[in-house]
């Protein structure tokens, strides 16, 4: 048994003072009796008098009041494991992120247009599982497989082709790390979605769908772009690139490799322009794989005890009320008790049923907005949490599940605020780890990746366990080291552009103040063909000393690439 507000607990240490003063009473009551007779004979004076039914009434009132401050404490039974059938595929989508993915022979670009149909593909699933790999000349699991689509959208869209230094398109490599990345589970349909241009610069792509195919994974390729091609632009917008001879750079779509991968994968092709064509196949592809029955373990709201407890606590006090202090075999007079003994506990049961009232009231209000959470109504669900937050603002689940609904709808501000009450309010560290997982999310999201990082550290601080904040807390610090090295790198740029135009500008001064001196010095005795020649020779030096400040200012790095598309 769990409690939510085990901190009430502590009120039951003052019933062990209740009882102590009891007895206590109880012996200096004997000891005046007997000042006054042998109890034998003060039994025989007062015939009416029982001492064992005030004992009783007094262990009524004791059991009652720790029934209603167990009730305080919202005792919850455990949390339940359920496991249910569902019906859903395995799959993994491979995205290129070369830099020929930024063409914009469709439009937006190839890189926006995949990003476009594979968030619409996850909207569409609902008992699938799905998986994210992003690869160029390398490959890396941006996310592991998985049933959560909200993290699937998540981690789709920061990514660009700024995030692997290798240029290239190694399908081979792609496809053989998305065979690994799939489930134990051996009854499960698996599929791989590979989504490229076609220029595969390594080669064996082929025999990696092949292979793919002899362990019963379908490999579906949807080919992007043109088979025309269209030139890469740079991230200015303006130039694009050019290869080794100076020539800029046309990437066309190899539709011809694109379907002998899917062959070999025992898969399909799909040619993705414009149109929504390519999203329609897509969809029934995914509709049209066998779908099998697999296990899903979830976990089903804890079972609230409080009411249970608060229902023996009346039913004690009732008895307590109906049991008379004095003998009365005829029950002539019911009403035994003092007045303000009886209005003290008719008050103390009203409160305690307005208590219940509102207890329920709220986690009634809970379950509402969580039934509309589960059907993606996220401002209906909002409503429902503000409504439980009013009626109890100390409740920290409503405060978390607010916070998700908020993010859910992009007012990450105020879900970051909800986060921090629940993190304050909580006192079970597993659900304020997640507290702090969800806000780094968030932060994440919103490219602070500073702040981020400080979120996910305090969530394995408080469940050191917790794979999925391990990983997002690495691809954090990748984003952010990427992002210093790409302000370090404009950083250079633009310093090394300065320090050249100085350079041009200071070198310009010096060759006009050279030419004005000779001038003056062979005004008068150089000749007209003299002239020329002189003329040509500094024209020539000045060639020379653009070429040499152009190769200054090509890029250097550890490894040279023949293709930087």
């Amino acid at each position: 048994m769990l409690f939510a507000h085990s901190t009430y607990l502590y009120l039951l240490l003052a019933l062990l003072v209740f009882i102590a003063l009891h007895y206590v009473m109880y012996r200096v009551q004997q000891k005046r009796l007997r000042i006054f007779g042998d109890s034998k004979l003060l039994k025989a004076l007062m015939p009416e008098a029982s001492i064992a039914r005030k004992e009783i009434k007094f262990w009524l009132v004791q059991l009652a009041l720790m029934c209603l401050i167990i009730a305080l404490a919202r005792p919850q039974f455990g949390t339940k494991m359920e496991t249910r059938k569902r019906q859903g595929i395995e799959s993994i989508i491979a995205l290129d992120v070369s830099n020929s993915m930024l063409a914009q022979d469709v439009t937006p670009s190839r890189l926006d247009k995949a990003k476009m149909m594979i968030s619409r593909l996850v909207e569409d699933m609902e008992d699938d599982k799905v998986g994210l790999i992003v690869y160029a000349g390398e490959a890396f699991i941006q996310l592991p497989i998985t049933s959560d689509y909200v993290s699937a959208k998540m981690f789709l869209e920061p990514i660009s082709t700024s995030m692997i230094d290798v240029q290239g398109t190694d399908i081979r490599n792609a496809i053989e790390m998305a065979s690994n990345s799939f489930t134990a589970n051996e009854k499960s349909t698996k599929a791989i979605f590979v989504i490229t241009d076609g220029e595969d610069n390594e080669g064996g792509a082929v025999e990696a769908a092949r292979e793919a195919a002899k362990k019963g994974i379908r490999v579906y390729v949807l080919g992007i772009g043109s088979p025309k091609g269209a030139p890469i632009p740079l991230s200015n917008g303006r130039d694009y690139i050019v290869d080794n001879q100076g020539q800029v750079v046309v990437s066309k779509l190899n539709e011809d490799m694109c379907r002998e991968i899917a062959s070999a994968g025992n898969g399909a092709y799909i040619y993705v322009d414009n149109s929504s064509s390519a999203q329609s196949a897509l969809l029934k592809y995914v509709d049209d794989l066998g779908k099998i029955e697999m296990e899903q373990t979830v976990y089903a709201e804890k079972r609230e005890l409080f009411p249970l407890f608060v229902s023996i606590a009346l039913i004690l006090l009732i008895l307590d009320i109906l049991i008379a202090e004095k003998k009365n075999p005829r029950f002539s007079k019911i009403n035994i008790f003092k007045m303000n003994n009886r209005v003290g506990v008719l008050l103390f049961l009203v409160l305690s049923s307005l208590t219940l009232f509102a207890q329920k009231n709220e986690r009634d209000l809970l379950r509402n907005g969580n039934r509309m959470f589960r059907d993606s109504m996220f401002s209906v669900a909002e409503t429902e949490y503000l409504k439980a937050i009013e009626v109890n603002p100390r409740m920290p689940q409503a405060h978390y599940n607010l916070g998700l609904s908020l993010q859910n709808q992009h007012k990450d501000e105020e879900a970051l605020k909800e986060y921090d009450e629940a993190i304050r309010r909580e006192t079970n560290p597993l659900r304020i780890a997640q507290s702090y997982h969800n806000k780094g999310v968030s932060l994440q999201d919103k490219g602070q990746y500073a702040q981020a990082i400080e979120n996910y550290k305090e969530a394995l601080r408080k469940n050191p366990a917790d794979n999925e904040t391990r990983y997002n807390l690495a691809m954090c610090q990748y984003l952010m080291k990427n992002q210093q090295q790409e302000n370090k790198s404009d950083s250079t740029q633009q310093q090394q552009q300065k320090e050249q135009q100085q350079q041009e500008q200071e070198k310009k001064e010096e060759k006009k103040e050279q030419n004005k001196s000779q001038q003056k010095r062979t005004e008068n005795n150089i000749s007209k063909e003299n002239y020329e020649q002189m003329l040509k020779a500094a024209m020539q030096e000045e060639k020379k000393t653009q070429e040499k400040v152009k190769k200054a200012m090509m890029p250097s790095g550890r490894r040279k690439l023949e293709k930087q598309w």
